[in-house]
């Protein structure tokens, strides 16, 4: 059993020596424990504190692609190196790294795919009364639109199995917290959470640049996200609130009209045309919405299926790098496979049974 723990970074040479020193290196139930940062185009000296901190694995991306992309980026590196757990954590030493145990154990018997640590906001110091109250609002609505029980939605602490990660399919350019929680509710992944300690605050997040920014982000991405996996519901619940206000529109006109003053109310008459009209253009967008919710169902499963195919047959992670100096050095030395030859991905299994897969992945 393999367990690796990533860690997405972005200009974090100040605060990743301390994460990554906090980072368990052994855990029971696992037979090797491994650091996989990401670097979403950093311009500091991030990766080199990462190797000289003995960090196995890198990805470094060209530019800074933002937190979902890095997010993606890890999970695809991790499977492909052979990942059974996958463990998000972040960069800026938020989460106490002595409770991974903590946060495996629930998958390690058995009882979840995919489990969110919970930071149990009400006793955060450094937490204002106002960001309180909107982390506890916002992890309600989450909980509803994804039926599951989570009590804190936008933490970042969370450990995935292999089955859990495989179905993982971040599309916002946001944040990845909120996405993957609708989406694992709606897959019917088996979600459960956990407490967990945090740090002191190390320095001011950089994912918004104010509470009223975070809070109209957060909400725009819970509509978004919901929308696509229930457009019926939202655009017929909408459509209905509008067609019962264009009917008290036309009943108040109605009215007025029975007693003799109806040309004094033909605003009214107006009014209720246009609004039946969204009503009616809102039902045909939540038609319309569920055709391709049932699209994006196939891509999805298209997806997971291509992925499935690229771990069979060795696929190589996407700017991967091996992260100590030692072993980055030897791979840009060694020599390189003669032309016709392929060079085996990181974590793939020998060339003897490799192409026997890669024939009867393609044959699929």
């Amino acid at each position: 059993m393999k367990l690796i723990i990533q860690i997405p970074c972005f200009n974090e040479a100040d605060q990743l020596p301390q994460t990554l020193a906090d980072l368990p290196r052994e855990v029971a139930g696992f037979d090797l424990v491994e650091v996989l940062v990401i670097d979403d185009g950093s311009t500091d000296e991030t990766v080199a504190v990462a190797r000289a901190h003995g960090v196995e694995h890198l990805v470094r991306l060209t530019n800074n692609k933002g937190l979902a992309a890095g997010f993606q980026a890890g999970i695809d590196t991790a499977l492909k190196l052979g990942a059974d757990v996958i463990v998000n954590t972040d960069a800026d030493n938020q989460y106490y790294g002595g409770d991974i145990p903590r946060l495996v154990q629930p998958i390690l018997e058995g009882r979840a795919d995919m489990v969110v640590g919970d930071r149990e906001v009400t006793g955060i110091d450094h937490f204002s009364p106002l960001k309180k109250t909107l982390q506890r609002l916002g992890s309600w609505v989450v909980r509803q639109a994804s039926s599951t029980s989570v009590p804190d939605t936008t933490s970042g602490f969370r450990a995935y199995n292999r089955e859990a990660a495989i179905q993982m399919l971040v599309v916002s350019k946001f944040t990845y917290t909120l996405e993957t929680i609708i989406q694992a509710g709606k897959l019917l992944v088996a979600v459960d959470h956990v407490p967990i300690r945090t740090n002191p605050k190390t320095r001011e997040s950089r994912l918004f640049p104010s509470m009223s920014a975070y809070v109209r982000r957060n909400a725009v991405s819970i509509f978004r996200i919901y929308a696509q996996y229930e457009p019926l519901r939202v655009f017929w619940s909408l459509a209905l609130v509008i067609g019962l206000g264009a009917f008290a529109v036309w009943v108040r006109f109605a009215v007025a009209y029975a007693e003799g003053n109806g040309k004094g109310h033909v605003q009214s008459l107006i009014l209720g045309a246009v609004l039946f009209i969204a009503a009616v253009v809102l039902w045909a967008l939540g038609v319309i919405g569920d055709l391709l919710a049932a699209q994006r169902v196939m891509t999805q499963k298209t997806f997971e299926r291509v992925r499935r195919i690229e771990l069979e047959i060795g696929v190589a992670p996407s700017h991967y790098e091996p992260g100590d100096a030692a072993t980055a050095a030897e791979n840009a030395h060694a020599p390189r496979p003669a032309s016709g030859e392929s060079e085996p991905a990181p974590g793939a299994g020998d060339a003897t049974g490799q192409e026997p897969a890669r024939e009867e992945a393609l044959r699929l």
